[in-house]
């Protein structure tokens, strides 16, 4: 079973949709495991504070060290980075910072996580930022799902489970659709997946390419082999 852990303060957004769909039917055949931790759980004062004015200045509010690594220790996800006497994680699980500074994710990087971790855990900061003590001391590593800024790490997190999720066996119906998808596994090449089409075979003037309704198999192969976009 593939772990996924994402620490969050906001648990019901990761819950609500890892229950559905895809990832909601992969966790019930027992593929995958989706777990939601509440950072509020690990503040150090009765508020449940987990953030503070930027030393400097600045606008906004950054979230506290310490939160993050009394949460990463408790769930032995913390990096041996940390030095830690208790809570450092073994060589298969891979604790990621969401964050715009670090390297992108791509289907790549979801075919290295799925072939090397068992478990990964999702950082997913909120308001201007993370004490950058938790990237330099606390996660293995910062990724990025592009260069634009969202509100948190949360639908990273997601955006990445998902990609992973379906490279683990028993989450996809159909396995095989892998081996034809958009960026499939070893063609850097491959390109984006081809055109699809169902029924109708005529909707008004815009019709299916004749090609697609000939039988012909190995003409529909090189049609779509061409049609993919690079």
């Amino acid at each position: 079973m593939k772990t996924f852990s994402v620490i969050t303060i906001f648990p019901d957004l990761i819950r609500n949709y890892a229950d559905e769909s895809i990832l909601g039917r992969g966790q019930e055949a027992g593929a995958i495991k989706i777990e939601s931790i509440n950072l509020r759980d690990y503040a150090i004062d009765k508020h449940q504070t987990v953030d503070d004015s930027p030393y400097g200045g600045g606008p906004g509010m950054v979230m506290r060290v310490e939160p993050w690594h009394r949460a990463l220790a408790a769930h032995n996800a913390l990096s041996p980075k940390a030095n830690a006497a208790e809570g450092t994680h073994d060589e298969r699980t891979h604790t990621v910072l969401m964050s715009p500074r670090g390297r992108t994710f791509t289907q790549r990087v979801a075919e290295e996580w799925v072939e090397k971790y068992d478990r990964i855990v999702f950082v997913c900061g909120r308001y201007e930022g993370v004490d950058h003590r938790v990237a330099e001391f606390c996660v293995d590593e910062e990724v990025s799902i592009g260069d634009f800024v969202l509100a948190g790490g949360e639908l990273p997190a997601l955006t990445m489970i998902e990609a992973v999720s379906r490279l683990v066996p028993g989450v996809l119906g159909n396995q095989e659709s892998l081996d034809q998808e958009t960026f499939g596994k070893g063609d850097d090449d491959q390109g984006a997946e081809y055109p699809q089409y169902t029924r109708p075979e005529k909707f008004g003037s815009w019709e299916v390419p004749a090609i697609l309704l000939s039988g012909n198999h190995a003409a529909i192969a090189k049609w779509r082999s061409e049609s993919r976009k690079k």
